[in-house]
């Protein structure tokens, strides 16, 4: 009985990434696509983990935050804005920073809300993990570094970020790149239930809404986001210094409280804070991208990869870029391919 069932993360989450594409946007079209390219891990250029720092951690109050942020590259060079994922931090960019500021960019790299050493201004203010508070502390960033506009990329959370913030201020986002495409969250879509398969790939998630899931991610948080930094990127050979290094950002005061919230209000489960509901309105009606943009998929992906369930999302200039054989972490995996998508969507 045993031998009946092998668990393959990689193809429920492929095949969830399909069926939640079909739910949110009901779209099949590829018909905005300038191009299509794949290509091969072997093209990666740099090795990842070549660079194992950022230089010295900047704060600054922004919102109802202190960010921590890396600045790498001239002060007065173009700005780009890398947003991290969960459970990633700033280092999944540490090899993409140098390649961006040799070309001259002034590059920015913030830990999220809930991560390294961002803090909460007020013991008051609610930990909430909700998609439109994390684009809006972007745009709280960008007015504190009196930025008025940076070109954005990201994944997972931050690729989702990167598309809010290029919905809904679309004249602070000079383009953008997000791997896995078009990621806003639609609340009322994400009540409808997935095939069983599909459901097991999410697990983490139906995990976080319990009690007992938020008392176990607390005291195994480096345990657990090990094994999903695995189940994500199955050929990715890290080690066990690229992976505590992140590690490290997970013991924020905050962190358990933002993770849990953010799934948890995915699905219905935490309402959110009333201020952002506006916010929240236009980002359920699916707004169009209007900013030129690279999508980029991987295996990760799956059968989705091609990005045609969401190309038409994408009214501006738009390029869609396969890697094979990379994971979920993109811009540590793939660092000069993640590099080269934003010097190239810099130029359209």
């Amino acid at each position: 009985m045993k031998n009946q069932f092998k668990f393959n993360h990689h193809r429920f989450l492929g095949i969830a990434a399909i069926i939640i594409a079909l739910i949110q946007f009901g779209i099949f079209g590829n018909a905005n696509a300038q191009s299509t390219t794949e290509k091969p891990s072997t093209a990666n250029a740099v090795k990842s983990g070549a660079n194992t720092s950022l230089g010295p951690i900047k704060q600054i109050n922004a919102g109802v935050l202190n960010i921590g942020y890396a600045e790498v590259g001239p002060a007065n060079g173009r700005v780009v804005i890398l947003l991290h994922g969960w459970p990633y931090d700033i280092y999944s960019f540490a090899d993409v920073a140098p390649l961006l500021a040799s070309k001259g960019y002034r590059v920015i790299i913030p830990y999220l809300r809930g991560f390294g050493t961002t803090r909460f201004l007020s013991n008051e203010t609610p930990r909430n993990g909700q998609q439109s508070a994390l684009a809006a502390d972007v745009i709280a960033l960008m007015d504190a570094l009196k930025i008025e506009k940076a070109t954005l990329a990201g994944f997972d959370w931050g690729a989702r970020t990167a598309d809010i913030v290029a919905a809904l201020w679309p004249e602070r986002c000079e383009a953008l790149v997000s791997v896995s495409g078009y990621l806003i969250v639609n609340r009322v879509a994400n009540q409808q239930p997935l095939p069983p398969q599909a459901e097991l790939g999410w697990w983490y998630q139906y995990y976080f809404s319990t009690e007992r899931g938020k008392l176990g991610y607390s005291e195994n948080r480096h345990d657990f986001n090990k094994l999903i930094w695995k189940l994500a990127s199955p050929k990715w050979d890290f080690d066990d210094v690229t992976f505590d290094r992140t590690a490290a950002s997970f013991n924020n005061p905050d962190h358990v409280a933002i993770v849990i919230d953010n799934y948890r209000w995915r699905l219905g489960l935490s309402a959110g804070e009333s201020k952002y509901d506006e916010l929240e309105k236009r980002l359920a009606a699916g707004p169009v991208i209007t900013v030129p943009t690279i999508t980029i998929s991987s295996d990760f992906d799956g059968a989705a990869a091609d990005g045609k369930m969401y190309a038409k999302k994408f009214s501006g200039k738009y390029s869609h870029i396969i890697l094979k054989g990379i994971g979920h972490d993109v811009p540590q995996e793939a660092p000069q391919a993640f590099a080269d998508a934003i010097v190239t969507v810099d130029s359209y």
